[in-house]
C-alpha cells in the first residue's frame, strides 16, 4: 500500500471519526422539543437561578446564605405549593444541625458544624408514604463566587421539578424529598447533618445527587450504587438524554480528582444508594467569579430537568424502592453510546463476557502460531518478537514525550496549552505518533530486513490483540468494571480479522482491504475517542487547580501518549505494510519541532482573560496576623503577611512581573515547630503545594471587628497517664484547628466524630469548623497520653480564623494589591488570623 493512499487515508478516518464524536457531544443543544408542551420548563428554572444568583457569594455563615438565600427558597416553595394539587402534600422543614465525623479526603481531617442551615421540602401523595426518593442540591457557594452552575442551576432545576410535580393531577406511590443544602463547600457537612439527625432521612431509600465540575453542557452520571443495579437500570429507561460512564465513576472514585459530593455522606453514613450527576463542561471557570448565570445555556437547563424529572418519577412510583436492599446485588457495567442510549449489564456478566471474549482471542492466536506444529518453535519466536518491539515502541514513546514534558515544565512554559488545547495535540501528539512510528520503521528496515510484508502486517496485528487480550484479562481479575473497553478492543478487531483474513495474506495491501479493515474497527475506534473527549474535557481544566507539586504537563502528555498507543495499536501493522513512512514521519516531525520552539519562546499564554471563554488562573491571597506563644502563654513571635498561593504548577510566575515586590526574598517559610508550617490553611492541602511556590508579602497586623475568642476551659489528669484538655472558641463561621503531638505524646481521643481521631498527611491533625448564624461558642476536648516529664509540653495547638465576607473579609492592603493583579487571574482573597498555644 503506497504510503500517499496510506497515511491520508487513515488520517481522513480519524478525523471523521472525530467529526462524529463532536457532532455527538453537541448534539444536546439541537434536540428537537417533544410534541405538545414540555412538563419541565426552562425559562422558569432560569428565573430561579437568575434570582439566587442575584444575591452573591453565598458562603456558609453569611447573611446572604443562611438569610437571603434561604428566605428566596422558602418564598418560591410557598408559592409552588398554594398553587399544587389536591393530589399530594407539602412539608417543609428548615433544619439548623450541629454535629461532626471524620472523612479520608483531602489526606484525612475531621469536620464540625454548628446551626447550619437545611431547606427540606417533601412532596407525598396526600395518605402520605413511607418510603422516599431524596434529590439533593447544595445552595451556598464557596467565597468570592456567585455559584450559578456550583450549585444554584441544580436548585432551580429541583424548583422546577417540585413545581411539574405538585402540580400533577396523578399521586406519586412514594414520596420525594428535595434537599436544598446549605453547607456543601464546607465539605459535605450540611448532607452529614441531614441524613445523620433529620426524622425523614430514615424513609429515603435512594437518592439523586446533583452537582458540579463545570458549567453547563451535559450532566454525567459518573457515581452509582453501590451496588444496585436497578438504580442504574432507572436510568436507562428513564433519562431522556442519557449521559453516563463507569470509566468517570472508576476514575473518581480512585481519588486522583481532587474532589467529592455529598454521594459519598449518604453512601457511608446513611447507607442509601443513588445516582451522582455533575455538569462537566467549561470547568476553567468553576468556582471562579466567572461562574455566573448567563453562561449556562437554557438548553443544558431543560436536558438536565428532563433527565432529572424523569428518573424522579420512575422511582417515585417503581416497586423498587421500598424494598431497594433486596436488589443490592453487585455492581452494575454502564455506558452511554454517543448520548444517544446506555448499554447497562451486571458486572458477573461482564466477568463471563470478558473471560470467553479473551478465551477465543487466546485459543485464535494459539492455533495460528502453534501450527503447523512443524513450525511452532519458529512462530512463536516470530510473534513475541512482534510483540515485544510492540512494548518497546510504547515504552520508548511514553519516555520520549514525558522528557518532552519535564524539559517544557523546568524551563517554565507549563500549561502553555491550558488555553489553546491543540497545542497539546500538536506539540505531544506527533511527537508520540512520530516515535511510535520511528521505532517500527527502524525494525522494519533493518531488524525485518526483506522480510514478507503481509506477514508481518499480520502479525503485529496478532501482537496487539495479544496486548489487549491480556489486558482484559488482568483489568477483569482486578475487578474493574472499565474492563468492558479492553472488550471491544479484543472483539471487533478479531472478527474484523476473521472477515478479511484472506485479504491479510494476499500480496500488495488493497484498497477494499483498507476499507474493510477500517470498518471493522470503526466501533471501538469511535467510542476510544468519545470516551477520550470525556476524558480531556474533564481533566483539562483540573490541571489549572490541582496544586503545584503535580506536572500538569506530564500528566496531559501521559494521558495523549496513552490515548495515541490505543488509537494506533491496530495500525502499527500499517507500518510494514507501505512502502514508506518518509513523508508521514517528515511531517510530524516539523509539526512538533515548529510547535515546540513556539512553545519555548512563550508565544502560548496559559491563561485567558476573553469574556466570552476565559480561562483565568487562580490566585488565592489571605491577609494574615500569625502569634506564636510558649508553654508559659507568652507570645514569642508575631507577623503580619499577605499570603499568596497560586493553584497550579506555575506558581505566581506570571504575576511577579505585575507586582514586583514579590520576588524570591519573600518565599513563605516553613515554622518547624508549628503544625501545618504554622501556616492557616482553610483545608489540609498542604501537599499539594511547595512552600518555595508561595509568598508571604509583608503587611501591616489584621484587627478584625470580631476576633477570635481562645480559652483553656480545664486541664484535667485522667487514667493511665492520660491528660484531657478542654476550650472554648467563639469566632468568625469559618475556623480551622490544627493539632501536633509532641514526641512522646499521643492523641488518643476527642470529642470530636466516632472519639478516633484521623491523623492528616504529614502526622499532624486537622478540624475543619463551620458555624452558621447564632451559634453557641465551640467547646470541645483533646485527651492526650505523655510521658511523666514532658518539660516543653505535650501538644502543640493552633486556631486560625477566617473572615469570608462582611466588613473583615477584606484588608486596605489586601484590596489595593487585589486591584494590581492582572484580569487574566482570578484572585480569592480574604483575611485571617492565626495562633498557636503550647500546653
Amino acid at each position: 500500500l503506497p504510503e500517499a493512499r496510506g497515511a491520508p487515508l487513515v488520517l481522513l478516518y480519524l478525523l471523521g471519526l472525530r467529526a462524529l464524536v463532536h457532532v455527538s457531544h453537541r448534539q444536546l443543544l439541537s434536540q428537537p422539543a417533544a410534541a405538545g408542551p414540555r412538563e419541565f420548563s426552562a425559562p422558569r428554572a432560569r428565573e430561579y437561578l437568575d434570582n439566587i444568583t442575584a444575591i452573591g457569594p453565598r458562603t456558609v455563615g453569611s447573611p446572604e446564605n443562611e438569610v437571603l438565600a434561604v428566605n428566596y427558597l422558602l418564598e418560591q416553595i410557598r408559592a409552588i405549593e398554594r398553587e399544587s394539587t389536591d393530589a399530594h402534600k407539602i412539608s417543609v422543614d428548615i433544619q439548623r444541625p450541629t454535629g461532626s465525623f471524620s472523612i479520608d479526603f483531602l489526606g484525612g481531617f475531621t469536620s464540625y458544624y454548628a446551626n447550619i442551615t437545611n431547606v427540606v421540602v417533601k412532596l407525598e401523595p396526600r395518605n402520605g408514604a413511607q418510603h422516599a426518593v431524596l434529590s439533593n442540591c447544595h445552595f451556598d457557594s464557596v467565597p468570592n463566587t456567585p455559584g450559578a452552575s456550583d450549585d444554584a442551576v441544580s436548585c432551580a432545576v429541583m424548583l422546577e421539578i417540585l413545581n411539574t410535580l405538585s402540580k400533577s393531577s396523578e399521586p406519586l406511590q412514594h414520596a420525594v424529598i428535595f434537599l436544598f443544602n446549605g453547607a456543601e463547600e464546607n465539605i459535605l457537612q450540611a448532607s452529614h447533618g441531614f441524613i445523620t439527625q433529620h426524622e425523614w432521612a430514615k424513609s429515603i431509600r435512594a437518592f439523586i445527587n446533583l452537582e458540579a465540575a463545570g458549567v453547563g453542557g451535559k450532566e454525567l452520571v459518573f457515581q452509582t450504587g453501590p451496588e444496585n443495579p436497578w438504580l442504574v437500570q432507572a436510568y436507562v429507561v428513564a433519562a431522556k438524554h442519557p449521559f453516563a460512564s463507569v470509566v468517570a465513576q472508576e476514575i473518581f472514585q480512585s481519588g486522583i480528582i481532587p474532589a467529592d459530593t455529598d454521594f459519598r455522606i449518604y453512601r457511608d453514613f446513611g447507607n442509601v444508594p443513588g445516582i451522582d450527576l455533575a455538569f462537566i463542561e467549561n470547568g476553567y471557570i468553576y468556582h471562579t467569579e466567572y461562574d455566573t448565570s448567563d453562561r449556562i445555556l437554557t438548553d443544558s437547563i431543560q436536558r438536565a430537568g428532563d433527565n432529572i424529572l424523569a428518573v424522579l418519577k420512575y422511582l417515585a412510583t417503581s416497586d423498587k424502592l421500598a424494598k431497594s436492599f433486596e436488589y443490592r446485588h453487585g455492581n452494575v457495567v454502564f455506558f452511554d453510546v454517543l448520548g444517544l442510549f446506555v448499554l447497562a449489564y451486571p458486572a458477573r456478566v461482564g466477568t463471563i463476557m470478558n473471560y470467553i471474549t479473551a478465551a477465543i482471542a487466546f485459543l485464535y492466536l494459539s492455533k495460528k502460531v502453534l501450527q503447523p506444529r512443524t513450525r511452532a518453535i519458529h512462530n512463536l519466536k516470530k510473534f513475541f518478537t512482534a510483540f515485544s518491539l510492540t512494548l518497546i515502541s510504547w515504552v520508548c514513546t511514553l519516555v520520549t514525550v514525558l522528557i518532552v514534558a519535564v524539559f517544557i515544565s523546568l524551563i517554565g512554559r507549563s500549561l502553555s496549552w491550558y488555553t489553546h488545547f491543540y497545542v497539546s495535540v500538536f506539540l505531544y501528539g506527533t511527537a508520540a505518533a512520530a516515535k511510535l512510528i520511528l521505532v517500527h520503521t527502524l525494525a522494519k528496515k533493518f531488524f525485518y530486513k526483506n522480510m514478507n510484508e503481509q506477514y508481518l502486517g499480520d502479525i503485529f496485528f496478532d501482537a496487539s490483540l495479544m496486548i489487549w487480550s491480556i489486558a482484559l484479562a488482568v483489568i477483569t481479575q482486578m475487578g474493574l468494571c472499565s474492563a468492558f473497553i479492553c472488550t471491544l478492543w479484543v472483539a471487533f478487531p478479531l472478527l474484523a480479522k476473521l472477515m478479511i483474513h484472506k485479504e491479510f495474506s494476499q500480496k500488495g495491501a488493497s484498497m477494499k482491504f483498507v476499507m474493510m479493515y477500517m470498518l471493522g474497527m470503526f466501533v471501538p475506534y469511535l467510542y476510544m475517542m468519545y470516551l477520550s473527549w470525556t476524558v480531556f474535557e474533564m481533566f483539562t481544566p483540573i490541571m489549572g487547580r490541582s496544586g503545584s507539586e503535580i506536572l500538569p504537563d506530564v500528566v496531559l502528555a501521559g494521558f495523549i501518549v496513552v490515548i495515541t498507543m490505543i488509537l494506533s495499536s491496530y495500525f502499527i501493522n500499517f507500518i510494514y505494510l507501505v512502502k514508506s513512512t518518509k513523508t508521514t514521519l517528515i511531517t510530524l516531525t516539523t509539526v512538533f519541532v515548529v510547535t515546540l520552539i513556539l512553545v519555548c519562546s512563550g508565544i502560548f499564554f496559559p491563561y485567558s482573560s476573553d469574556v466570552a471563554n476565559p480561562k483565568p488562573k487562580r490566585v488565592f491571597l489571605q491577609h494574615t496576623s500569625r502569634r506564636f506563644h510558649d508553654l508559659d502563654g507568652n507570645m514569642v513571635k508575631s507577623d503580619s503577611g499577605i499570603w499568596i498561593n497560586g493553584f497550579d504548577y506555575n506558581g505566581i510566575s506570571h504575576i511577579t512581573p505585575h507586582v514586583p515586590e514579590i520576588n524570591d526574598t519573600i518565599r513563605t517559610p516553613c515554622e518547624e515547630q508549628a503544625p501545618f508550617c504554622g501556616l492557616p490553611w482553610i483545608l489540609p492541602v498542604h501537599f499539594m503545594f511547595r512552600l518555595v511556590k508561595n509568598w508571604y508579602l509583608p503587611a501591616p497586623e489584621v484587627f478584625p471587628r470580631s476576633p477570635i475568642h481562645f480559652k483553656v476551659l480545664s486541664k484535667e489528669l485522667m487514667p493511665w497517664n492520660s491528660m484531657r484538655l478542654s476550650f472554648e472558641v467563639s469566632g468568625p463561621s469559618h475556623m480551622s484547628l490544627y493539632v501536633r503531638p509532641h514526641e512522646g505524646s499521643a492523641l488518643s481521643t476527642w470529642s470530636f466524630g466516632d472519639g478516633m481521631p484521623v491523623a492528616s498527611l504529614g502526622g499532624d491533625y486537622f478540624v475543619f469548623y463551620s458555624h452558621g448564624l447564632q451559634a453557641t461558642p465551640w467547646h470541645f476536648w483533646l485527651e492526650l497520653t505523655a510521658p511523666e516529664k514532658h518539660s516543653d509540653g505535650i501538644v502543640s495547638l493552633a486556631i486560625a480564623a477566617h473572615y469570608f465576607f462582611g466588613e473583615d473579609q477584606k484588608s486596605p492592603q489586601l484590596y489595593a494589591l487585589l486591584e494590581r493583579f492582572p484580569n487574566w487571574t482570578f484572585s480569592s482573597g480574604w483575611s485571617c488570623t492565626y495562633d498557636l498555644f503550647v500546653f
